[in-house]
């Protein structure tokens, strides 16, 4: 099959917080983590016990393989039922910064060396 993405995906075994932005703009008190599945500069994807809907953002903060933190906000694009009951979403980046992007960047590189 071929690969239609633009960025190559990277596995990133973190759990990030996730706050829900709603229609006004105003992000809910409403926080849950996530367990990354990959990321690349793009978007990611991950794993959760949580139902979410598709074409819901959230603000984010995904700490990356050097400790640094990534600011982002997401929307959910994609999702799936997995067989042990959760739930896999695929998200794409709505904001984050040229600074961030290029950070994923890097973690590509290295990981193809």
């Amino acid at each position: 099959m071929e690969e239609k993405r633009r960025h190559k995906r990277l596995d990133l075994d973190v759990a990030i917080q996730l706050e829900r932005i709603d229609k006004d703009g105003i992000t809910t008190l409403r926080f849950f983590h996530v367990n990354v599945h990959d990321i690349s500069r793009s978007g990611l994807s991950f794993v959760t016990e949580q139902e979410m809907e598709i074409g819901t953002y959230y603000d984010t903060k995904i700490q990356i393989w050097t400790k640094e933190v990534i600011d982002a906000v997401i929307e959910i694009v994609r999702h799936e039922d997995l067989p042990d009951g959760r739930n896999k979403y695929g998200c794409v980046f709505i904001g984050l910064s040229d600074t961030d992007a290029l950070k994923i960047d890097i973690y590509q590189i290295f990981n193809e060396i």
